[in-house]
C-alpha cells in the first residue's frame, strides 16, 4: 500500500504545509494553523531497530512503507513528488524531470529533524555565502538575490549504535635526549638530539557508539553534506508525515548493509584514537586491532536541507543550506572575466610600482 500524506485545512479544505517559523501546519490559502499532535507512533522517544533482524528481512510490516518517487536521469536522485505534480526540476541538479508512478519500497523513517529555517532565511544565508566568495560570477549572485527560492528537501541518513570490544598490540614510544658533539664552522659544539625508546604493549579498549551518522544518498557529494555538520540529533522528532508536508523527501540509495560498512570506517577511526590514548607515552604505534562488535541497532532518519541548483553557461552549480543552522556549502563558481580583470589590474599596479622604483 502506498501512503499519500495530505493534510486538508479544516477551515477551507486547502492543503496545509509545515511551517518552520511556527513549527505547525499552516494553510497558505486562509492562514489557519494546526498543531502537530502527539509524540508519534513510538511512545517514549525514538527506539532503535535491531540491525541483524533487518538484514535477515525479519522486520515487521509496520517498519516498511512504499512511496511514489521519480528518478532523475542526470544525477540518479530518487525524490518523492506530490502525486498531483506531473513535471518539475530535480532539486539536486536542476534537470527537468517528468514525474511518474514508480514506487520505492523501503524501511520507514524512525526520526525526522524538522526544518527550523524557512525559505527566506535559507536564501539570505546562500546570498551572504555567495557574496563572500572572491571571483564568483555575478549571474550566480543575482540568481541568489532575485531568482527562484531554494527548495526544501529531507535527505536520508542512517544512524548506528554499537558496543565494541577491541584487543590491540602496539608500541609505546618514550622520547629521551642525547647530547652529541659536532663540528660546526670549524668549532666543536654540542647539540641535543631527540631519540625514541620503544616498548611493546598490549591492551583492551571498550567503546560505545551512539548515533554514528551515515549519508544514505548518492545525489550530493559527501563533501557538501559533511560540511553541513554538525546536526543537532538530540532534537530528532519521532517520524510524523506532517513534518514533510510542503517539502520533498529523497529515498535512500545507500542500503542498510552498505551504510554499516561506512559506519564501521568511522568507528574504526575512533577506536584507533582510543587505542593510542590507551597506549600512552609520547609516541604510539599500532600493529593490530581485533574488534568485536555487538548490540548493533540503527535508525533511518531524515535531515532538512535547503537546495538551489542553477545552470550557468551549461554548467550546473548546486548550493545546500543546513535547514537548522543556516550553514552553507556548494560548488565553487569562478568568473573568468573577473579573474582576467584582476590579473590585468595587478600587472598595471606592478608596472606603476616598477616605473617609480626605477626613477
Amino acid at each position: 500500500m502506498i501512503e499519500e500524506h495530505r493534510f486538508p485545512c479544516d477551515t477551507c479544505g486547502a492543503d496545509m504545509r509545515f511551517s518552520p517559523k511556527d513549527a505547525r501546519l499552516v494553510c497558505d490559502h486562509c492562514g489557519a494553523r494546526s498543531d502537530i499532535a502527539g509524540p508519534g507512533p513510538w511512545e517514549g522517544g525514538i527506539r532503535e531497530i535491531d540491525f541483524k533482524a533487518a538484514l535477515d528481512n525479519l522486520l515487521p510490516l509496520q517498519e516498511i512503507e512504499e512511496t511514489r518517487v521519480s528518478r532523475c536521469p542526470n544525477c540518479a536522485a530518487e525524490v518523492e513528488f506530490d502525486p498531483a505534480l506531473h513535471a518539475a526540476e530535480c532539486p539536486f541538479c536542476a534537470t527537468p524531470v517528468v514525474t511518474d508512478t514508480g514506487t520505492n519500497r523501503h524501511i520507514k523513517p524512525r526520526g525526522v529533524l524538522p526544518f527550523a529555517l524557512d525559505a527566506d532565511a535559507a536564501q539570505t544565508a546562500m546570498t551572504d555565502w555567495l557574496g563572500s566568495l572572491w571571483f564568483a560570477p555575478s549571474g550566480l549572485q543575482a540568481y541568489a538575490r532575485k531568482g527562484r527560492r531554494p527548495q526544501g528537501i529531507y535527505v536520508p541518513y542512517w544512524t548506528f549504535d554499537a558496543h565494541t570490544e577491541s584487543d590491540y598490540a602496539g608500541e609505546r614510544g618514550t622520547v629521551y635526549w642525547e647530547t652529541r658533539s659536532v663540528m660546526r664552522d670549524g668549532k666543536r659544539q654540542t647539540q641535543r638530539v631527540a631519540k625514541v625508546r620503544w616498548r611493546h604493549v598490549r591492551g583492551h579498549v571498550t567503546k560505545w557508539f551512539d548515533d554514528v551518522l551515515v549519508l544514505a544518498s548518492h545525489a550530493l557529494p559527501q563533501r557538501f553534506t559533511d560540511a553541513l555538520e554538525p546536526w543537532d540529533l538530540a532534537a530528532l522528532e519521532p517520524y510524523r508525515p506532517e513534518f514533510l508536508s510542503g517539502f520533498r523527501a529523497e529515498a535512500y540509495q545507500v542500503d542498510l548493509d552498505e551504510g554499516f560498512v561506512r559506519a564501521r570506517q568511522k568507528m574504526d577511526a575512533a577506536i584507533a584514537q582510543a587505542v593510542k590514548f590507551d597506549i600512552g607515552g609520547d609516541r604510539q604505534r599500532i600493529h593490530r586491532v581485533d574488534t568485536q562488535v555487538s548490540d548493533v541497532t540503527f535508525k533511518h532518519v531524515l535531515l532538512p536541507v535547503w537546495m538551489a541548483a542553477y545552470k550557468y553557461r551549461g554548467e550546473s552549480y548546486r548550493f545546500v543550506v543546513n535547514g537548522r543552522t543556516g550553514r552553507v556549502q556548494g560548488e565553487r563558481p569562478w568568473s573568468t572575466i573577473k579573474i582576467a580583470l584582476a590579473v590585468i589590474a595587478g600587472l598595471i599596479v606592478a608596472a606603476v610600482i616598477g616605473f617609480f622604483a626605477g626613477r
